[in-house]
């Protein structure tokens, strides 16, 4: 098994606990402060500040952050994963069909994913309308932009619902498997789509290896392989990925809107302290098969929910 340790920051660790907090497993053992586990590695946080990656893709994880890829670093630090995969020459003058997703560190709401193909003639186009990393623009920047963009650009957007979700996290899928499956599907949507006409690449969002990513397919009966490139901040590389991580917001906040109106109150987005404030509060005002229908149910967040709700009942 391969092992990597690395040391972070408080400020660093606080990151890494929110940006696995879809994937917290509970593990007993002295001085241990958090613990997760993806897809390909295990992430075991000890309270001295040591983080032990282990398994297949513990040296890419591991490698996230001591690249910088933690809170308080600048974009610019964040350098591209690229393993396994040869970026092109003047990737960002090209046609592309870009593939992004959300909503999977959210406890309420579903995970949404998008691929979007830009041709090269249209990426002035695109770029005039407003379309950058969506890390840098507001939700209602991205609602007032992402109609004129559906009307542009040849696009999918899946919504995986979380009924849907917990049915099969329940049967142990991971949720890099569960992205695998959406992105390959909407990928294959959009080629229907273009009939005849192919895009120059396919670029994915990566949040796996290209091995990793492909093992999730593998029982799959049509899999999208040719000139399918992967790069971390994708969206920066190139606007087609930019835009479908947009049209993948936008979709991701109308469902919450919908959920919202259901629980009849504003639900908060990511998986803080409101957040388990508010299950706790729809817990005891709707009951448990509510709660659990509108989130992602192995998350953390519903045992604290459960705790709160128990001491208002007591």
């Amino acid at each position: 098994m391969v092992n990597s340790v690395i040391i972070l920051s408080d400020e660093k660790l606080t990151a890494l606990k929110a940006y696995y907090a879809s994937d917290v497993v509970k593990r007993d053992a002295p001085g241990v402060v958090f613990a997760a586990k993806t897809a390909n590695a295990s992430i075991t946080a000890y309270r001295s500040g040591k983080v032990l990656f282990q398994g297949g893709g513990a040296e890419l994880e591991a490698a996230k952050w001591e690249s910088g890829m933690g809170a308080g670093s600048s974009a610019s630090s964040k350098k591209p994963l690229t393993k396994g995969t040869v970026l092109p020459d003047r990737l960002a003058t090209l046609s592309v069909i870009g593939s992004d997703e959300t909503g999977t560190g959210d406890f309420f709401g579903p995970v949404t994913v998008c691929a979007c193909y830009v041709r090269a003639e249209q990426i002035p186009l695109v770029t005039e309308l407003g379309v950058k990393d969506s890390k840098l623009l507001t939700d209602p920047y991205m609602r007032s932009i992402a109609p004129d963009l559906k009307s542009v650009l040849t696009y999918s957007v899946l919504t995986l619902q979380n009924e849907k979700y917990n049915t099969v996290q329940a049967k142990g899928w991971s949720q890099g498997k569960i992205k695998a499956l959406l992105h390959n599907q909407a990928i294959r949507h959009v080629l229907r789509k273009l009939e005849e006409e192919r895009p120059d690449y396919i670029l994915i969002d990566q949040f796996a290896e290209r091995g990793v990513y492909y093992n999730h397919l593998k029982n799959e009966q049509e899999i999208v392989r040719e000139n399918v490139v992967f790069s971390t901040k994708a969206e920066g590389l190139h606007v087609a990925v930019a835009a479908a991580s947009i049209i993948a917001r936008v979709a991701f906040l109308d469902e919450m809107d919908r959920l919202s109106e259901l629980a009849g109150r504003t639900l908060p987005k990511g998986a803080s302290k409101k957040v388990d404030e508010t299950a706790a509060a729809i817990l005891l005002a709707k009951g448990e098969p509510f709660l659990r229908s509108i989130t992602k149910w192995h998350f953390a967040n519903a045992k604290k929910a459960a705790v709160i709700a128990a001491k208002k009942r007591g």
